[in-house]
């Protein structure tokens, strides 16, 4: 037979099967590279989990402690309750009527235990469309324990953990809390979430179609990593002292908040930090978020205000390195100075400071020094000298949502806001900021970072992470600092600082009052006193800034409303530390002693300070008139010997009829202003912001006593 080859329409054939066997193959290729490559880990999940189950076991989250190791923040051991609902429901087999009250019993038990409401535990435990389901976690041992007891069918009882805190409300804003779920939520909790929170670890059970625990079947325990120990800088004794002062400070001054910094000013290691008010970190108000986010507000980093006079240590030291002043340098108190047009007034205005040394001034806190060493800097100068220090600048210490404060636009900068910069005016700082700022003016030069973890630890106490000091720069050089040192003492000794003063241990510093913004704007009713304080002043190892937030007596100063409290922290500290007081002459009889306040209400102010003299105490006189209005502390009170006592003048008494004379507030700022007005029974209506421009009634007028005097501010 002949061979005969096949026909074109034959091979057309053979050529599309084969074209479709190719594809056929490709597209079976494709299929299998998709399901066993690209899909295939989700592919052996789903088939695990049709024949697996698997339980949490929460990992324990790691420690917060203090520099001691006290435990500050920890895991408690509890238990999480869960169900097998396959389990819980049985065999088909199982009689009815015996499997319907085996369940029944079953909810009424555990909803006793667990106060839970019965038909909602019934529907979870029988719902078989899921493997498993939580009924409860985070409960009690205890309650662990009596669920094992009623050996209930399908019911199961795994390791868990809750976040406790020993000291409850101590420490609050830098701790934090975590949510229900154990994850940090505020403070080092969230902040620092990825080493304290650790790996989960499971228990994965084989199960039938039914979701039951096979009884043949393999069971996997994969053990949880137990997060890190976080190890602070804070002191848990310091910490202590500080929160029982400054709840005091809050209480004795009717304010608003107090807050408070101590550090190591040799290394930057934050000793303590307050807040207050608080919250016990156990019972967080969850209930009222504004509340809550108020009062978890950390104000010492997170918060810029004016610091007023203490920022005048800041001044001081950049004058001094820049040689614009000196020891020896004298300088004359008129009561104000006028810069490019602007009449500033120096706090005791009615009564100026005179003829003045360096030290003198800071003693005095007075306004128009301190001007004056701003303006002899000069912008350049005085601006770059501030940003060595830190100021205006980013805060890099390890705590969450740090400010970095404010200072005017370099562009935008006049002599008027540098001579007003010069006594801590038109500059914001938070706390953190300038106790680390001025802890450089002190401690020979070192600019440091502030910081408050220490290190980080393993559960087997290995360190992972460890934080030393850090020398940011050297804003002023040692004999400068020197020189500071000597002048911060002298004010504690000597001037408004007195009530910090400590008999038999070197504390320098200095006292801050400083006016307060509110709604945008300069209020003369309320303000910010504070003290900023290092000890002992020959070799400064700790630094405290405490500030008293809008305190309610009268009148508000930092000598007097912050200093007295900066002082019984600062000297139960330094006794917990060891540092053994060294008395000079006279200074051992004044350990312990006290004096009572006399009464000079309606006396001369000559024989106001002569009485308070005889009394062992010292006195600061606040306004323009001769004789005594009030004074802080009240009469009676019992103080410290040698404490400072101010005297508050009224300006003239009423007449007879009732009258008053206006006085002249052209060219004040709010604070003398309202000041000069209540000294003689007026009160101020404010309107604008800087100086006084216009006023009405106007100056010299007679008016009732009482009568609202409107003030232009511009």
């Amino acid at each position: 037979m002949p061979n005969n080859a096949p026909s074109d329409k034959t091979k057309n054939r053979i050529g599309w099967l084969f074209c479709l066997v190719v594809v056929c193959f490709a597209v079976m290729v494709g299929r299998l590279f998709y399901i066993q490559i690209i899909d295939g880990a989700n592919l052996q999940n789903r088939a695990l989990s049709q024949w697996t189950r698997s339980f949490t076991v929460t990992a324990k989250r790691g420690q917060i402690v203090d520099a001691n190791g006290k435990v500050l923040a920890q895991s408690a051991s509890a238990v999480t309750i869960s169900a097998s609902p396959g389990e819980v429901v049985g065999k088909e087999t199982e009689d009815a009527e015996d499997k319907a009250e085996r369940i029944r019993t079953t909810a009424q038990k555990l909803a006793e235990v667990l106060e839970m409401d019965v038909q909602q535990v019934y529907d979870k435990i029988t719902d078989t469309s899921k493997s498993s389901v939580r009924l409860a976690r985070q409960v009690k041992l205890e309650v662990g324990d009596a669920i094992r007891a009623a050996n209930l069918k399908g019911i199961s009882v795994t390791e868990d953990t809750v976040r406790a805190y020993p000291m409850g409300d101590f420490l609050t804003q830098v701790i934090g809390f975590c949510t229900v779920s154990g994850e940090g939520q505020e403070g080092l909790e969230k902040s620092l979430d990825k080493y304290l929170s650790g790996t989960d670890g499971r228990i994965v059970s084989e199960i039938d179609a039914r979701n039951r625990k096979m009884e043949t079947g393999e069971e996997e325990y994969i053990e949880p990593e137990d997060g890190y120990t976080i190890r602070l800088t804070v002191d848990y004794v310091i910490q202590a002292i500080m929160e029982k002062v400054c709840q005091q400070a809050l209480e004795d001054n009717g304010a608003k908040a107090v807050q408070a910094v101590m550090m190591n000013v040799k290394t930057g290691e934050i000793l303590g930090m307050v807040n207050v008010p608080d919250f016990d970190l156990n019972a967080p108000p969850r209930e009222d978020l504004t509340e809550l986010a108020s009062l978890m507000r950390n104000r010492c980093v997170q918060d810029a205000y004016e610091p007023g006079s203490t920022f005048k240590i800041l001044t001081t030291a950049l004058a001094l390195e820049n040689g614009v002043t000196d020891l020896d340098d004298t300088f004359y108190c008129k009561g104000y100075e006028i810069v490019d047009g602007d009449k500033i007034s120096c706090w005791r205005s009615g009564n100026p400071h005179g003829s003045q040394t360096l030290a003198d001034a800071v003693c005095n806190s007075c306004n128009p020094v301190f001007i004056n060493l701003a303006l002899r800097m000069g912008i350049d100068t005085f601006y770059d000298g501030l940003h060595s220090f830190g100021i205006g600048q980013e805060v890099p210490v390890d705590l969450p949502g740090a400010s970095s404060g404010q200072m005017i636009a370099y562009k935008y900068v006049k002599n008027v806001d540098i001579a007003r910069v010069g006594f801590g005016q038109s500059v914001s700082v938070t706390p953190v900021q300038l106790l680390t700022a001025c802890a450089a003016a002190v401690n020979g030069g070192e600019l440091l970072t502030p910081h408050i973890v220490k290190e980080i630890l393993t559960t087997d106490g290995e360190v992972v992470e460890s934080y030393d000091k850090q020398v940011r720069g050297n804003p002023i050089s040692e004999e400068t600092s020197a020189i500071v040192r000597q002048l911060l003492e002298n004010a504690v000794e000597n001037g408004g600082g007195r009530n910090a003063y400590i008999p038999g241990y070197r504390v320098g510093g200095k006292t801050g009052t400083a006016q307060k913004y509110i709604n945008g704007k300069v209020s003369s009713d309320v303000h910010i006193c504070s003290f900023l304080g290092f000890a002992p002043m020959d070799d400064p190892e700790i630094g405290l800034l405490l500030i008293v937030d809008e305190p309610s007596v009268r009148p508000d100063y930092g000598s007097t409303v912050a200093a007295p409290f900066a002082r019984q922290v600062l000297e139960e500290t330094l006794k917990y530390m060891g540092v053994e007081p060294e008395y000079e002459e006279g200074e051992e009889a004044l350990v312990g002693s006290t004096a009572t306040v006399p009464n000079v209400s309606g006396y001369s102010v000559e024989e106001a300070s002569s009485a308070m003299s005889g009394a062992g105490l010292r006195v600061m006189v606040d306004g323009i008139g001769d004789t005594i209005a009030d004074q802080l502390p009240a009469a009676g009170a019992q103080v410290p010997e040698g404490s400072l006592v101010v005297l508050y003048t009224e300006y003239v008494e009423p007449q007879d009829d009732g009258m008053v004379d206006v006085p002249d507030l052209t060219g004040m700022s709010m604070v003398p202003a309202n000041r000069a007005l209540r000294n003689v029974g007026l009160v101020m209506k404010i309107s604008g912001s800087g100086v006084c421009v216009e006023q009405s009634p106007k100056a010299g007028e007679r008016v009732a006593a009482g009568t609202e005097v409107r003030v232009k501010f511009g």
